[in-house]
């Protein structure tokens, strides 16, 4: 009888692969502010079930509000259909309980650039979800490391850093901490992939690369209009048409929400002490008068119902 031979790679191919990524099926988003709005209406459109949960009924009735007012846009400039926009809102649950997410196998804090109220939430998630659930924070400046440092799981802590709108920008980072495992960093970036992004692998440091690239930049940008070199509208033509830039940096800050631009700035300049990341003054005085860029219909321009500049 012939017998046949065994080859090492053969047996250690037939091993169970225990370092596979796991599948998402069930996804939580902690904060329905617009970014956790844009993550939930992303991961709903690619076919996963969502479930959002806000700190008390009106601010979780405004993004439900919202929501269906972003989805009626895209009906109405034909990038959606009717039955689309249902299908997206029947994936999406909206709740005011925390423990309603122990049942997910992915939740995503959206919260605010707070240490504190970031780690208090992390430590409460790590309580209710399953030992096997995977904690993403959207943070786009703080350390992860730091985090995970309240939970039981830091090798399932980890950074994912969306871009406003969320469901147009094709790109996340993907932040390790000091202590997350390759298998929590596969099973992201095949649920970056599942949902339409692209992800770029980033080491754990201040803003990353998106948020410390772009802040100088929108900062430059607010200290020559400060100083009377141009006007806001004339300095963003310059960029957009002098750089191929598709939107201006004045613009855009309106568009991230200059509140969240100035906590990444005093953030960075707390954290780097370098001159580039600190606020421009202008930035302050609009922020002290609440005209906070698109999202109030006033920023560094004025703003229409659907978002776009009033000359």
């Amino acid at each position: 009888m012939e017998n046949k031979k065994l080859k090492l790679e053969d047996l250690l191919n037939e091993q169970p692969n225990h370092e596979a990524e796991d599948t998402i099926e069930y996804v939580a988003i902690i904060g329905a502010g617009v970014m956790g709005q844009g993550i939930a209406q992303t991961v709903a459109a690619a076919g996963i079930d969502v479930i959002i949960i806000e700190k008390d009924e009106k601010h979780l009735e405004m993004a439900k509000e919202s929501i269906k007012a972003n989805l009626h846009h895209e009906i109405d400039r034909w990038a959606m259909t009717e039955s689309e926009m249902k299908s997206i809102l029947s994936r999406i649950q909206w709740n005011l309980d925390l423990t309603e997410v122990s049942e997910c196998d992915l939740i995503i804090e959206s919260v605010t650039e707070n240490y504190h109220l970031k780690r208090l939430i992390f430590n409460r998630l790590d309580e209710i979800a399953r030992p096997e659930t995977i904690l993403v924070s959207n943070t786009s400046t703080l350390s992860l490391t730091t985090i995970a440092e309240v939970t039981t799981r830091p090798d399932k802590i980890i950074g994912v850093h969306f871009l406003n709108p969320v469901p147009k920008v094709p790109l996340v980072e993907v932040i390790k901490g000091m202590d997350t495992s390759e298998k929590t960093v596969a099973t992201i970036k095949k649920f970056a992939s599942n949902i339409g992004k692209t992800a770029i692998e980033v080491y754990e440091y201040p803003g990353f690369v998106t948020t410390r690239a772009i802040v100088p930049l929108l900062n430059e940008a607010m200290h020559i209009l400060l100083e009377g070199i141009a006007s806001a509208k004339d300095i963003d033509t310059a960029m957009k048409l002098g750089y191929n830039f598709q939107m201006g940096p004045l613009e855009l800050a309106d568009s991230m929400g200059l509140d969240e631009v100035l906590v990444w700035m005093e953030q960075l300049w707390k954290t780097l002490g370098e001159p580039r990341y600190r606020p421009c003054p202008l930035l302050r005085k609009l922020v002290r008068e609440r005209k906070l860029g698109k999202k109030v219909g006033q920023g560094f321009f004025k703003y229409d119902k659907d978002g776009k500049i009033i000359e």
